[in-house]
C-alpha cells in the first residue's frame, strides 16, 4: 500500500500551529499509516465509509486527545485512503 500523508491548509491554521505544521502533518500520517495497516489486517470485507470511520477511529486512538479532537481529514482523502486499504487487502488475500 502506497504511503498516506496528511496535510495541514495553512490558512486554517493559528499561528501557534502553523509553527508546528510540518511535525503534526508527520504525526498525523504516521497515526493514519498505522491505522492503515491495522485496519486492512482486520478487513473482512467492511465498506469503503465502514473502513473510512474506522481508520480514523483508530487513528484517533494515537494521538494524544487535543490532536485527536481536531483532526478532521478531508472525507475525499478519507475515502481513497480506505479505498486504498480495501484493495490492498483484497489483493493480499489473492
Amino acid at each position: 500500500m502506497q504511503e498516506l500523508h496528511v496535510s495541514l491548509d495553512d490558512a486554517q491554521l493559528s499561528p501557534a500551529a502553523q509553527k508546528l505544521q510540518e511535525p503534526l502533518e508527520a504525526q498525523l500520517g504516521s497515526a493514519l499509516q498505522r491505522a492503515a495497516e491495522q485496519v486492512g489486517q482486520d478487513y473482512h470485507g467492511e465498506s469503503a465509509a465502514e473502513v473510512g470511520a474506522r481508520l480514523l477511529e483508530v487513528a484517533r486512538s494515537s494521538l494524544h486527545p487535543d490532536i485527536a479532537a481536531a483532526f478532521r481529514p478531508d472525507p475525499a482523502e478519507l475515502d481513497r485512503a480506505a479505498r486504498a486499504v480495501i484493495e490492498t487487502a483484497r489483493t493480499k488475500r489473492v
